[in-house]
């Protein structure tokens, strides 16, 4: 494959109109005002961010994340949704919101369309990541050129190897043709800012990964039920909190089956084996979400439907106190009789 970098990217039209971005906001008369430029060397800045929630420090890279994010996922990667969705990502980025995570895979590509639509113009004010699914440094660069395309931008601030689950993934990875040199290209060449690594599956396997690789973020599914099998807190957060590194929750509500305002459709509508319940679930959205930003994580993501979701979820950020330690266990305790939809995403291949 080609050598890839800025200037290959600009001129074939992969990125935007220039080598920095503008965005916008309005100051309090609804009047509308450029940001200042955004280089590729540079943070992003939303003014918002700090009036709106608590901040925390993205790792060793300087930057202050708000405790809640955008996940890529939900509405933003169905198709037939592009308005809806850039509503939701505008009114994200109004509220406060400046962290966006995506993926090549969410909806084959069209979380990053809708994503990239928005950062037409207001790529300055969030740090937007975006993860590889290819194992390979041939095919991880053609989806690097594919994303940066997609959500119109000529960088990224994290890019991340998606969802590892197996030993022979990271070997795969870490191959002579692996997907680790494409990262580390993409970083020497200043196309990519930082690198990252994400999981839900098996604690183990990524741990063996970070040990392999300084990387600066990592994406961990963890939420209230984590503690009962195969826990990320317990036996991969330390390492990477050792290490420094940005950790990012993810799988927060699991796709509300861990909510008690959940109710389970008739099994047979279930399709997906690994979802399949008839139990609602036991705690509410305030529970679920304080009780992940009490970890010690940088910022939680998630997807949402709509906007009245957000603006909820931001609301409860802003109001965020930490849990003690007995308020977490409780939550925890709560959990209980539904662990297996709340981490539905976990190795269950051992007779559990």
């Amino acid at each position: 494959m080609k050598k890839i970098n800025r200037r290959t990217f600009l001129g074939n039209g992969v990125a935007a109109a220039a080598v920095v971005t503008i965005g916008k906001t309005f100051d309090a008369k609804g009047s509308e005002r450029s940001l200042p430029l955004k280089k590729n060397n540079e943070d992003p800045f939303n003014p918002v961010t700090f009036s709106a929630m608590p901040t925390r420090s993205f790792g060793r890279t300087g930057y202050k994340v708000g405790i809640f994010s955008l996940g890529g996922q939900a509405t933003l990667e169905i198709k037939g949704k592009e308005e809806e969705s850039e509503k939701i990502i505008n009114r994200a980025i109004d509220l406060g919101i400046n962290y966006i995570d995506t993926a090549a895979s969410y909806g084959q590509g069209v979380s990053q369309l809708n994503i990239g639509r928005v950062m037409k113009t207001r790529r300055g004010e969030v740090w937007l990541s975006t993860k590889t699914h290819d194992r390979t440094y041939d095919g991880s660069m053609r989806l690097l050129e594919e994303s940066l395309k997609n959500l119109q931008t000529d960088h990224l601030d994290l890019w991340q190897l998606h969802n590892v689950q197996r030993q022979e993934q990271v070997d795969q990875i870490f191959a002579p043709n692996g997907a680790i040199k494409a990262l580390e290209k993409a970083k020497a060449e200043g196309v990519v800012r930082n690198l990252g690594i994400t999981g839900h599956f098996e604690p183990l396997v990524l741990l063996e990964a970070i040990r392999r690789f300084p990387f600066d973020a990592i994406l961990i599914a963890m939420n209230a039920a984590d503690v009962h099998y195969l826990s990320f807190k317990n036996y991969l957060l330390p390492e990477a909190q050792n290490k420094g590194m940005a950790i990012i929750g993810m799988k927060v509500t699991t796709r509300s089956r861990i909510l008690s305002t959940w109710t389970p459709p008739p099994l047979d509508q279930q399709t997906d084996a690994r979802l399949r319940t008839s139990i609602p679930g036991t705690i509410n959205i305030k529970e679920a979400l304080t009780y992940n930003m009490s970890l010690p994580v940088s910022t939680t993501i998630i997807g949402v439907d709509n906007i009245a979701q957000l603006e909820e979820n931001v609301k409860i950020a802003s109001e965020f106190t930490p849990l003690s330690q007995a308020q977490m266990e409780e939550i925890e305790f709560k959990t209980l009789p539904v662990v297996r939809q709340a981490l539905y995403f976990r190795r269950w291949d051992i007779g559990v």
